[in-house]
């Protein structure tokens, strides 16, 4: 199985890249924030790979850090949470931020995260409220523990910063950044957010 790829961003949309390993492409599914930190195209990129074999499909998932990879190994372990779902989960919330979410027990938040909703909210809460503490521990430990959760002010340019390794402009992602954040407000997700910025970009001749 792939565990890892080092080789150069090739190309990037809003789900996953490929990865040019000397001359092979590899798609992988990440995370929208995992994307949103992914360096330009053509410049060298390191991602921990997890390999999801199924009878009809192949699939690779992407992650910039062992924290990340850990915690999608745990939300995929929980009933009914598929490596989509689990990817899905991530894009709502830095790693230490979800850490955080799940560790406090903090429901109403998890289940604002696109398609999670409330019942999988506590779900995620009663099957990793505990477990999700080892993998901080164990981060401080390695010394590669997860960042401490984005403020909302640095929310816009994190965005701005997403939408600019897609290859947008920055007067197009700034403009884009300052529409769906007046619209959504400071409790919008950074995949919510990311996703909108998405739609207004498209929309825009």
């Amino acid at each position: 199985m792939i565990a890892r790829l080092r080789g150069n961003v090739l190309e990037k949309s809003a789900e996953d890249a490929v990865i040019d390993v000397q001359g092979v492409g590899y798609r992988v599914n990440l995370s929208a924030i995992a994307l949103g930190k992914l360096p330009a195209e053509g410049q060298p990129v390191d991602v921990r790979i997890r390999t999801v074999v199924r009878e009809d499909a192949f699939d690779l998932f992407g992650f910039l850090s062992v924290p990340e990879e850990e915690l999608f190994l745990l939300l995929n372990s929980v009933s009914r949470i598929g490596p989509r779902m689990a990817l899905g989960v991530l894009s709502g919330m830095e790693v230490g931020e979800l850490i955080a979410a799940l560790a406090r027990g903090e429901v109403n938040r998890l289940a604002k995260i696109h398609g999670v909703g409330k019942k999988t909210a506590e779900r995620l809460v009663l099957e990793l409220k505990d477990k999700v503490k080892n993998i901080h521990a164990e981060a401080v430990a390695r010394g590669t523990a997860a960042p401490p959760p984005v403020a909302p002010s640095g929310t816009k340019a994190d965005l701005i910063s997403a939408l600019l390794n897609l290859g947008y402009k920055q007067p197009q992602a700034e403009k884009a950044a300052d529409v769906v954040t007046e619209k959504l407000g400071p409790d919008a997700t950074f995949q919510v957010l990311f996703r909108e910025s998405l739609k207004v970009l498209r929309s825009t001749p």
